[in-house]
């Protein structure tokens, strides 16, 4: 029974905690894919994967969303992420 009501619960939280940070991240200014790839083209921010390994982000954590914002006037990486233990969480990343 319990098994079986994690299963249920997990990603209810998840969706929850992922909902939370996206009205986090709505009050600052965002960019979309092309943007993105067009600011690490020039150098402007860091790759994801560079970002990631600096970190120390596990290689085995599922990415499940990824945005850059500038916050502040810097720029930072916004990563939903979901451990192999099934920990949902965002992380807050300078992309710079």
């Amino acid at each position: 029974m319990k098994i079986h009501l994690q299963k249920i619960l997990a990603p209810l939280v998840l969706s929850l905690a992922l909902v939370a940070a996206t009205a986090a991240v709505a009050q600052a200014e965002c960019y979309d894919k092309r943007q993105i790839q067009d600011m690490v083209s020039s150098g402007q921010i860091m790759s994801l994967d560079a970002v990631l390994a600096s970190a120390g982000v596990d290689g085995s954590a599922e990415i499940l969303s990824v945005q850059v914002c500038d916050q502040g006037g810097g720029l930072v990486y916004i990563i939903g992420v979901l451990s192999p233990d099934g920990e949902a969480q965002n992380l807050t990343l300078n992309a710079q």
